[in-house]
């Protein structure tokens, strides 16, 4: 019995406590459509437990530029968005591309930060993302407000082991072969809710066709009580 008791002590243990990946930076959701565009939060963890963070940059990639960002705003934070020539035009779509967005930073206003155990998602709208790469790595820098500044820049290794300071990435899947006139990203939520509203419109066109027969029926038969009545009258 008190071995039980040590293992279910330490089990509990185990399953309390969070692990390193649960604090990192990352981009949710993070499946899109190469070519398309993309809207997600880049999701923010406090990691230290006697400061506040207070300002967050991502650097955007150059080798395959953005030519669209926006950002949502957010009440307490200063979101800026620097656009620059490129270093080497980048041909995209047929056409040569010589500036492009390099950073997105957001700075909390005094006062505010984000606390110790709390976390902040700061929502940014992306396009068009590169075609023939898997992956899009947003390196980003955290600061809080003791000065210290954390760097999540660190791609993962040949192995597929994470590093210690992984940098938020989106995964990019290949355009469908057909039926992907937009080019547009996608992910599983959003084919989920059209397949849902589909299936609800159909729903309504037969709910409306069996209305409408019902009320033929119906009329049918309220032709045939009258009919009968009136001869049953002429009888009598």
């Amino acid at each position: 019995m008190r071995t039980l008791a040590v293992a279910a002590v330490a089990g509990f243990a185990v399953l309390g406590t969070p692990t390193i990946a649960s604090a990192h930076v990352s981009a949710q959701p993070a499946e899109f459509t190469q070519g398309g565009r993309a809207t997600f939060a880049f999701r923010v963890p406090n990691e230290r437990d006697n400061a506040g963070t207070t300002k967050i940059e991502v650097t955007l990639p150059q080798d395959t530029p953005l030519t669209s960002v926006r950002t949502k705003p957010l009440a307490g934070w200063k979101a800026e968005v620097v656009k620059g020539k490129l270093d080497k035009p980048v041909t995209l779509a047929g056409k040569e591309v010589t500036e492009a967005f390099k950073t997105i930073t957001w700075t909390a206003e005094p006062g505010v930060k984000i606390n110790v155990n709390e976390y902040q998602e700061f929502f940014v709208a992306i396009g068009t993302l590169p075609e023939g790469k898997d992956k899009l790595e947003l390196p980003t820098k955290q600061t809080y407000e003791n000065g210290e500044v954390v760097d999540w820049a660190q791609a993962a290794g040949a192995d597929g082991k994470e590093p210690e300071h992984p940098a938020p990435a989106l995964k990019l899947a290949p355009k469908a072969a057909a039926g992907d006139d937009h080019g547009h990203g996608t992910t599983p939520a959003a084919n989920s809710t059209e397949t849902h509203e589909a299936s609800a419109a159909g729903s309504d066109k037969t709910a409306r066709y069996l209305g409408g027969a019902g009320l033929a029926v119906g009329a049918l038969g309220l032709g045939f009580g009258v009919g009968a009545i009136l001869r049953s009258r002429r009888k009598a």
